[in-house]
């Protein structure tokens, strides 16, 4: 079972833009309800779709470069990426089965 992978500013270049398939980051905070909302969601993803997504969290307080960089304005914010790039953004909680619809028309 695949867990989320914690990343940090120094570290998002080598495990989510040079990571082979697709990432779904999550930046998030511990002060926010909805973020935890939906955590225990994607890790459930995380271990249903191991082979076809990876999912990775970034603490926003902690790491403040990397949400600044991809223009991230309100949490949750989820972005897809895929070959290093941004393909797809979603804002705020979702339910488990919107969520994981909306993966699969990104990553399919």
């Amino acid at each position: 079972m695949a867990d989320a992978l914690h990343v940090n500013d120094n570290e998002f270049d080598q495990k989510v833009l040079k990571a082979s398939g697709a990432v779904l980051v999550d930046f998030w905070a511990e002060w926010c309800g909805p973020c935890r909302q939906v955590a225990p969601i994607l890790d459930e993803i995380a271990g249903s779709m191991g082979g076809k997504v990876t999912i990775a969290k970034v603490n926003i307080d902690k790491n403040p470069e990397t949400p600044q960089k991809y223009g991230v304005r309100g949490i949750p914010t989820l972005i897809i990426f895929k070959n290093g790039q941004p393909v797809a953004t979603k804002v705020g909680a979702l339910p488990k089965t919107k969520l994981m619809e909306w993966i699969e028309s990104v990553v399919a």
